[in-house]
């Protein structure tokens, strides 16, 4: 596969900023309203925060895989306050063409994973690990992240190129470029879903011998999967009302539940294990979800109230999946204010853990590089990752909304396609 050298990229900067910077070529998935997505030119990326104001501890990244997600899906379905006009985009690996001159670890040419939230690396919780609540990169709430609404006002990555602040902090550098490029489909899952599924099995308590059930067999699910499996999990389920979905994980080799067989979730388990328990589970689902059983209802509490049912007393539940502040889309009014009918007595009552909130993901993906680089962790096989050209995006948008088992990789400069 070929991959830039660094007199390459010094050469394209220079030719980006031969006519100035305003001049240059960059184009991005656009959001224009519900439903509607759509590949425009954009701003070539400046060294400045989302207020304008210039920095210097920024790079400019040559983006060579960048993936649609089941979050960015939530924008476009219309279900947050999303507003029209803005680049989508935060799982983002790239090739560095421009520096600041506060970077002093990272140089034209290195081939880096952006973990998707925006985090400074010296506040409270940054130092904490914590770094998908940085207090200082988003003036609005705590966290940031590129290309999502209400996390700072980032320009997002499914695009050309980007801007990456603080990129000591944040970026981790491949060791070695030829090794990455001929796994990039792996390593660009690094940039969230792979340590947000992984954070998800964490979090619950998975480990060595646990009966584990995830909800959701989408992209997430899958990586939450395959983490607990790596963790040392016994038996993996993983629960969905897709059918696509299920044969998919059946073949990558994970226990299917068929959610659509029954609207009690503890019989569906106590098929498999003969109890209807497990030790620990993962909602991947988030506030989108839908009641089980044939009807299928949306319920935005229903994944947390039957893990609730099923978790042993004192188990754990990750939640990396998604839930909102505000939900327009919702047929539920309490759901629209983010609020949910959950059944937290019956958690309380059995002394579960919740884990919620946006995964930090520099906490986990140097550990899953390596698990990725020495052949434990065949992710791309996993979630079934499926590159398409940027040009095709909105086509990718609408074929993951219809549940197909894909994780749809945008290929910006056609580098993944020209993979050997």
């Amino acid at each position: 596969m070929r991959s830039l050298s660094a007199a390459t990229c010094r050469r394209e900067k220079e030719s980006y900023h031969a006519e100035g910077i305003g001049m240059a070529q960059n184009h991005g998935v656009v959001f224009l309203g519900q439903n509607k997505v759509e590949v425009q030119s954009i701003d070539f990326p400046k060294m400045q925060n989302p207020a304008g104001k210039k920095i210097n501890h920024g790079v400019i990244l040559k983006i060579v895989a960048t993936n649609i997600c089941g979050s960015d899906q939530h924008m476009v379905r219309g279900r947050t306050t999303a507003p029209t006009g803005m680049v989508l985009g935060h799982e983002i690996t790239g090739e560095i063409i421009e520096a600041g001159s506060d970077v002093e670890y990272l140089k034209v040419g290195d081939l880096v994973t952006v973990p998707f939230n925006v985090a400074c690396g010296r506040c409270r919780t940054c130092r904490e690990q914590q770094t998908g609540v940085c207090l200082n990169v988003n003036p609005g709430r705590a966290g940031g992240a590129y290309g999502y609404v209400d996390m700072g006002g980032w320009v997002g990555g499914q695009a050309e190129y980007v801007m990456v602040p603080y990129a000591d902090f944040n970026l981790i550098k491949f060791p070695d470029k030829h090794q990455a490029m001929e796994k990039i489909r792996d390593l660009t899952m690094l940039s969230d879903i792979l340590p947000t599924g992984f954070h998800g099995a964490v979090s619950a308590g998975v480990g060595v011998g646990s009966i584990v059930y995830i909800a959701g067999a989408g992209p997430v699910g899958l990586a939450a999967a395959a983490s607990a499996q790596i963790l040392g999990a016994a038996l993996v389920m993983i629960g969905d009302m897709n059918a696509d979905r299920l044969k998919h994980a059946k073949k990558v080799g994970f226990t299917p539940i068929d959610l659509t067989k029954s609207d009690n979730l503890g019989d569906l388990i106590e098929a498999v294990v003969g109890k209807p328990e497990v030790d620990a589970a993962v909602d991947a689902v988030g506030f989108e979800a839908r009641a089980q059983g044939k009807k299928g209802e949306e319920a935005p509490a229903t994944v947390l109230n039957s893990l609730m049912s099923i978790v042993r007393a004192a188990g754990g539940i990750g939640i990396p999946g998604l839930y909102v502040t505000e939900d327009p889309g919702s047929k539920d009014e309490a759901a629209k204010q983010g609020n949910l009918k959950m059944r937290f007595g019956l958690g309380w009552a059995k002394s579960h853990r919740f884990y919620t909130g946006q995964t930090p993901v520099l906490k986990y993906n140097r550990q899953l590089m390596q698990a990725i680089l020495h052949d434990r962790l065949p992710i791309a096989k996993i979630v079934n990752a499926t590159v398409i050209p940027l040009s095709d995006a909105a086509a990718g948008y609408k074929e993951f909304d219809s549940g197909v088992a894909k994780k749809f990789v945008l290929d910006p400069h056609g580098l993944l396609s020209k993979a050997g």
